[in-house]
């Protein structure tokens, strides 16, 4: 049977045929895995394989023809995730016949404060599995949930963690203490009609103080106002050479759009990603005279005015724990949050983590961190940022 352009010709893990008789033997190397066999009525003799990078091209065309992909759905991301940050590749795809009908991007992370767990995907707002449209997306999704809740088991993580918009399985264990914002891009933004007042006259103030916005593709710029975000949020960055690697592995599809005072000293930027006609304000940073100038409403109307310039037509806010400042700074620009749904599949403690800065017992580290000078959070930040994410 021919098999799809760069699909490797290896089954790691095999269903039950159909017909309720068992395939022999396929298992994940290193790993001693089987599916369950309560899926016999699945697509015909679908497999579940692990990734290489012959396998780009077959994985993007999937995410470019799904209506659920996301930007994190993107190929790239597995070297990068795997290379920048030391993460193990466990990336499964789903095979039925000659098609490549199901993907889910995962890795293993290890964490000397949190232990091991397997993740989709850390450092990302949403993953999870993703299907072919159609009366079998639900059950090809479950044979890609089984699957990386058998590696989780086989490995002995602590758990294994899906991120979406919408769940996947009603009964498992999820985390709901995230929330996203998205709306089409309003018209009229070149004469502020299409933002809420408030936030027109805010930007006004912004034009008049002299503020202008550029873009550019420049880690380094970037990561000096980024790194003094984090830091005064008291959360270790992300290293100089992730920011270096992620803008160079989705050149024509991200940019980090910059906000300078009269005097063109930046004070604020946004790293964006485009996706599907849509763009997403992921990873920002300012310093503390931002805030003075109004430059982080500037910042926001800038893209989106850039944005509808490359043709996007929607706005992704990015996600915000509900109740924080940013959750509240988004629904003044007239966006209503939508609840995310971290599903556990694998949680054999059954207390779902709360590894964020919420939980009152990292309240402490969190007031130290603010604290250190920057050149000694820059140094470690990479060395913990790992275990974080």
């Amino acid at each position: 049977m021919s098999q799809p352009a760069g699909i490797r010709h290896w089954p790691l893990i095999t269903l039950s045929q159909p017909s309720g008789k068992s395939v022999p033997d396929a298992r994940i190397p290193g790993a001693n895995l089987r599916l369950s066999s309560n899926l016999l009525d699945a697509v015909a003799y679908p497999v579940v394989r692990t990734v290489s990078d012959v396998d780009a091209v077959a994985w993007e065309e999937l995410v470019s023809r799904s209506g659920e992909s996301t930007f994190f759905h993107r190929f790239a991301w597995r070297r990068l995730l795997c290379d920048a940050l030391g993460y193990d590749d466990h990336y499964l795809m789903a095979i039925d016949g000659d098609r490549l009908v199901g993907i889910l991007p995962l890795v293993g992370v290890r964490s000397r404060l949190f232990g091991r767990s397997l993740c989709s995907l850390p450092f990302c707002s949403y993953a999870g599995p993703l299907a072919e449209a159609g009366p079998d997306q639900q059950r090809i999704e479950g044979v890609l949930i089984d699957a990386a809740v058998q590696l989780g088991s086989r490995l002995k993580v602590g758990h294994v963690e899906l991120r979406g918009m919408r769940g996947w399985r009603p009964a498992d264990p999820r985390q709901t203490l995230y929330t996203t914002f998205r709306a089409p891009i309003a018209a009229d933004l070149d004469s502020m009609k299409g933002i809420p007042q408030k936030r027109r006259n805010v930007v006004r103030r912004a034009v008049s103080l002299g503020l202008g916005a550029s873009v550019s593709h420049e880690p380094d710029r970037f990561f000096d106002l980024y790194a003094e975000n984090a830091r005064a949020h008291g959360t270790p960055a992300l290293g100089r050479f992730f920011f270096h690697a992620l803008l160079d592995a989705f050149e024509s599809s991200s940019d980090v759009l910059f906000v300078a005072d009269a005097a063109g000293k930046d004070l604020s930027a946004i790293l964006n990603f485009y996706h599907g006609g849509e763009v997403l304000a992921y990873f920002a940073g300012e310093v503390a005279a931002a805030r003075e100038t109004n430059a982080n409403d500037f910042k926001y109307w800038s893209l989106m005015r850039h944005a509808t310039e490359r043709g996007c037509t929607r706005f992704d806010f990015g996600r915000s724990k509900a109740g924080t400042g940013s959750y509240q700074f988004k629904r003044l620009w007239g966006f209503e949050p939508t609840e995310l749904q971290y599903e556990f599949p694998y949680l054999p403690s059954g207390r779902v983590p709360q590894n964020n800065p919420n939980n009152p017992k990292f309240r402490a580290a969190i007031q130290a961190w603010k604290c250190l000078p920057r050149p000694l959070v820059d140094r470690l930040g990479p060395m913990l940022v790992g275990g974080l994410g």
